[in-house]
């Protein structure tokens, strides 16, 4: 999860997030050219004395910072839609989970497991316990296996929400009276911690999504 002062993005567990870590390091690096290309050129428009007239008609110039932009976003445009795509993919899921977002709790129905539902609440203050983290824990966590796809029906019965959760790399709107869907594959076993990323209402900040997420054997045998 983030922690104070952290400037990058959290550490991916799944492949997507991994996919879109990279792609950040690719675009900001692109960036970080341009800029300096951009102060180095003012800085020799505000320190060189402009007497070469030829620079008025320089049609090899024009050609150049036409194409080169160009270029430039070709090579941040195709990443981009291949993993655009990527995270469209359904291919054959293990698992199914519905969730459903109310003002302000989530719902969750494990569809393949005889129709299992429970609300999720954000733990109160005073529940707590030693380690609890605030505003962020629950009563009731999503257990979901590793190393196997799952796939998320998101949708809402009141107002639109957002269920993301970062270091998975997913985000999808929930909204009324449509059915949308992710899916992901975990790569680690932990606690992975997320909230409703759209401004949904006054307690729009107490949507905590906390998912528990353990090896597939241990997942199998079920409850102990």
């Amino acid at each position: 999860m983030a922690h104070a002062a952290q400037v990058g993005l959290q550490d991916a567990t799944s492949p997507i997030m991994e996919e879109l870590i990279t792609f950040h390091d690719h675009a900001l690096m692109i960036i970080f050219l341009i800029c300096f290309l951009v102060l180095y050129a003012l800085f020799l428009t505000l320190t060189t004395k402009l007497t070469n007239t030829n620079i008025s008609d320089a049609q090899e110039m024009e050609t150049v910072w036409t194409i080169l932009p160009a270029i430039i976003l070709v090579l941040i445009a195709l990443p981009s839609l291949r993993i655009l795509y990527m995270t469209d993919e359904v291919n054959d899921p293990s698992l199914t989970i519905k969730s459903i977002g109310h003002q302000w709790y989530w719902t969750y129905e494990y569809t393949d497991y005889g129709g299992l539902i429970f609300n999720s609440y954000m733990l109160p203050p005073l529940f707590l316990e030693p380690g609890d983290l605030r505003l962020l824990d629950v009563d009731n966590r999503v257990v979901l296996p590793i190393e196997a796809p799952i796939r998320m029906m998101i949708t809402s019965q009141d107002v639109l929400h957002s269920w993301a959760v970062p270091t998975l790399g997913l985000k999808t709107d929930a909204i009324p009276g449509r059915l949308n869907q992710t899916t992901f594959t975990a790569t680690r076993p932990g606690v992975y911690y997320g909230q409703c990323s759209e401004i949904c209402g006054a307690n729009h900040s107490f949507m905590p999504i906390v998912l528990e997420l353990i090896p597939l054997k241990i997942f199998e045998m079920g409850p102990v």
